[in-house]
């Protein structure tokens, strides 16, 4: 075939075509030059043709009627719609086929739809346009901001972009909004169709409901009844999750220290569908609204502390000097009888005042180690019912007592498997960036921004923040996975069985520490979601301390709302100052807040 000056498509669109050792030399629409294998072309007219072709008219229903159902050639077509073989009539043969009306491209050549084909595609056609009617509607419905019964699929779809459960949505491009979920949040709220809902921990993937699977009985085994002896589970009002209980008491020379952790290595073996699933999750994930829990609450109603008359526990019996010193250690799985107090009931209770002095030696020694210690407000945001309640974490002298006790337990965790040469995960931190001098929340609002971030590794290295050269995160096993890794591990040492390689603990760490990271941001962004509810709600006027300054602006910590806020100085003030601030407004889907000086 001869091919200069042929006409033939190239990537959808007409181009002449010139051969050329074997290949095609193509010149495009524009001028455009460049050379092809002749299999990346369909070959249209032998030519000579040029570019810029205008198509005559030509009897398309006819040629359909007489070719319907049959199978042709370009050529073929082009003569009967056209009458003859031109560039011109090979080119319209080309554009009907490849419009896909009555015609359609099969390979090089072209197919002659059936009459059941044209009347589905007329009906689907129909379909199309009456659902795009129906769209154009729904979005004039959307811009007034009265949406329909109707429209419900379409919000659904907002929804899901809004929850982080898909990455676009036609109804914000077609109302010129971004396609973000946070843009999908407003949407909605502009609407009035959410008011209260929380995205965010379905946007990072997170589970909502609790594990369902099974927790098996607890194993026949030698426990240490230590029944006979006082046991404290100290935690915050409304805690449903104890796994860790305390008592200390005066011996010749120093203390004898009792932590008692709930026992759910005991129950929750490594690489059993109960870890597995802890895994995945990481950590219990704690809500305004509720707690989420990485092990089924059965597991939780088994071995929490004080839930039944007397509960499996792993114990770690500890010697520690008056000047705070560890001299030994023992670790060991019990039955103890625990009482369950809050913070405030601890400060009555008078077999506590040996863990209160054995506190005081020990975190004076890691002060002197270098510890730091930021003490920066706290409170706690709840839901109840149609409320949001934030209540301020009072510093109770008691929460130091529980601290130091688990970080005693920690330490000498650690301690026992850098000496037994036991894979373990332990918790670290670097040296800050910087030492802050000074007094006030101010100093320890810079001090914390100079800190390095902790982190978990499979080797051991010192806890700078803490001021101690070991430590392990041992006394949450219910609610933090790698405690129950160190669990596990102690538990295979104990019982003389094979513990994880490094590897693999180094694995869960890696593993564990991902959805970690997701659970603190999801809880940040929740707590800080229902804060501005609240606010938009009841409003607020109250005390804010000033901790840094930034040009002509100030950064308050809010005490009472667990917050701080950038807000304008209309003159100089000293760190520390402070002052009363309003709320102003609240921005939900961006979780950003104004408040002013009063």
């Amino acid at each position: 075939m001869a091919v200069k000056q042929a006409l033939v498509v190239y990537k959808g669109k007409p181009a002449l075509a010139e051969e050329k050792g074997g290949r095609l030399e193509l010149t495009l629409e524009g001028g455009a030059r460049l050379r092809v294998r002749p299999k990346d072309v369909l070959f249209l007219h032998p030519g000579p043709a040029s570019l810029g072709l205008k198509v005559p008219e030509g009897e398309e229903e006819a040629a359909w009627e007489l070719l319907e159902g049959q199978t042709v050639s370009l050529r073929e077509l082009a003569e009967l719609v056209y009458g003859a073989y031109t560039p011109e009539a090979a080119l319209g043969a080309y554009l009907l086929a490849q419009k896909g009306e009555r015609f359609v491209l099969e390979g090089e050549g072209v197919r002659a739809r059936t009459r059941e084909e044209l009347r589905a595609l007329e009906e689907a056609e129909r379909k199309r346009a009456e659902r795009e009617r129906a769209f154009q509607e729904a979005l004039k419905r959307l811009k007034e901001g009265s949406p329909a019964p109707e429209d419900r699929p379409l919000l659904a779809e907002v929804e899901a972009l809004a929850r982080g459960e898909r990455k676009e949505s036609p109804v914000l491009r077609a109302l010129n909004l971004p396609e973000t979920p946070e843009a999908a949040h407003a949407f909605l709220l502009r609407l009035g169709l959410w008011q209260r809902e929380n995205p965010h921990p379905r946007r990072l993937g997170l589970p909502l409901q609790p594990p369902d699977l099974p927790a098996p009985p607890l194993p026949e085994e030698d426990r240490v009844d230590l029944t006979h002896l006082p046991a404290f589970a100290i935690d915050d009002e409304g805690s449903q999750d104890p796994d860790d209980a305390v008592f200390a008491e005066k011996v010749e020379g120093g203390f004898r220290l009792f932590v008692h952790v709930a026992d759910v290595a005991a129950l929750v073996p490594p690489k059993s569908p109960l870890d597995e699933e802890a895994l995945r999750r990481g950590a219990n994930l704690y809500l305004p609204e509720g707690t989420v829990p990485m092990l089924p609450p059965a597991v939780t109603e088994a071995l929490g502390l004080g839930l039944r008359e007397v509960s499996p526990a792993l114990t770690f019996e500890l010697w520690v000097s008056e000047e705070g010193e560890l001299l030994e250690e023992r670790v060991y799985p019990s039955w103890v009888r625990v009482t369950r107090l809050t913070y405030r009931e601890a400060l009555g209770v008078e077999a506590l005042r040996p863990l209160e002095a054995l506190a005081e030696a020990f975190r004076a020694k890691r002060l002197a180690a270098g510890a730091l210690e930021i003490a920066l407000p706290e409170v706690k945001v709840r839901v109840e019912g149609e409320e949001v309640r934030i209540t301020p974490l009072p510093p109770y002298p008691s929460r130091v007592w529980v601290r130091e006790a688990m970080l005693l337990a920690g330490y000498a965790a650690a301690h026992l498997a850098v000496r037994e040469g036991l894979p373990f995960p332990f918790a670290t931190q670097e040296a800050p960036a910087r030492r802050v001098e000074g007094e006030g929340l101010a100093a320890m609002w810079e001090q914390r921004k100079a800190l390095k971030r902790a982190q978990l590794k499979a080797v051991p290295a010192p806890h700078k923040g803490l001021g101690l050269p070991l430590y392990a995160q041992v006394t949450s096993p219910l609610r933090r996975y790698l405690d129950l890794v160190a669990h596990q591990q102690l538990r295979a040492w104990l019982k003389g069985e094979r513990p994880l390689s490094q590897a693999e603990v180094l694995e869960r760490v890696g593993a564990a520490e991902a959805v970690a990271d997701l659970v603190r941001e999801a809880e940040r962004k929740s707590k800080l979601h229902w804060t501005l509810l609240h606010l938009e709600a009841k409003g607020y006027e109250g005390p804010g301390v000033l901790v840094e300054r930034r040009g002509g602006q100030g950064v308050f910590l809010l005490p009472e709302l667990g917050l701080s806020a950038q807000v304008a100085l209309p003159k100089a003030l000293p760190l520390n100052a402070e002052a009363r601030l309003r709320f102003l407004e609240a921005d939900l889907p961006a979780l950003e807040a104004r408040f002013a000086l009063v």
